[in-house]
């Protein structure tokens, strides 16, 4: 990021009534937490058994081998150590005085942890849970992280909160998070390939008067933006939005 670069962006979210960031696996990195699609990402680790991972996170696979689902989503899923970067931090900080939406890919539920308030996410959160027999809801911390866990109150199988292959995106969320693109003054996207729909197809509304890609790779809607920084988004987040 250059001088000039720095100096557009800090002018336009000064004086912005309303911010929107839009968050994908790249921000919780530097939390330990892997990422998907780029190289050494999830999803081009090559399992013994052959299954490829959108198999073993999809709907399908859950209902119908919910040992196997729980065994891998146990092991690569959930971080329970992992702790908010300084991304996720700035992001917080930043809020607290000001109009700040964060709509996020990612399932860690860093940004709450790290003190964000107005969150979407779009793909659900490891933090929640619920009975699919008594609806009965239930927190990561009240459940034993291996084996399957079943509720104590009727024997049901508990789901996690996290939309798999196969499901639909929760509409509340996606709803409200697609309001919040469409009246932003400034729009910044970050840590996400872009290649995954419908979250890839959310920036095209923004209309406001800036718009940022952070990525460390190229994206195919690179050009869509005002301002695009192939970089780390762990360090460029504190700097543009520090006061």
């Amino acid at each position: 990021m250059n001088d000039v670069q720095r100096t557009r962006i800090r002018d336009a979210i000064t004086s912005a009534r309303k911010v929107v960031f839009l968050g994908g696996a790249g921000v919780s990195v530097a939390s330990g937490i892997p990422d998907f699609r780029s190289p050494n990402g999830l999803y081009n680790k090559i399992r013994a058994d052959g299954m490829r991972y959108e198999d073993l996170l999809s709907s399908d696979y859950f209902y119908s081998d919910p040992k196997g689902f729980y065994a891998f989503y146990w092991e690569e899923m959930v971080a329970p150590k992992a702790k908010p970067n300084p991304a996720h931090l700035a992001l917080a900080e930043f809020e607290e005085n000001h109009d700040l939406s964060i709509l996020t890919q990612n399932i860690d539920g860093l940004h709450t942890l790290a003190g964000s308030k107005k969150v979407y996410e779009l793909h659900g959160s490891v933090l929640r849970y619920h009975c699919l027999k008594c609806h009965r809801p239930y927190a990561l911390s009240d459940l034993r992280m291996q084996g399957v866990p079943v509720c104590p109150e009727c024997g049901g199988l508990i789901k996690p909160d996290v939309v798999l292959y196969g499901e639909a995106l929760p509409q509340v969320a996606f709803e409200l998070g697609m309001e919040a693109v469409a009246s932003s003054d400034v729009m910044i996207v970050a840590g996400t390939s872009l290649r995954v729909y419908p979250f890839a197809s959310i920036p095209s509304l923004f209309r406001g008067k800036l718009s940022v890609l952070i990525n460390a790779e190229p994206t195919p809607l690179d050009r869509e933006f005002d301002i695009v920084l192939h970089e780390d988004c762990t360090r460029v987040l504190p700097e543009i939005l520090g006061e």
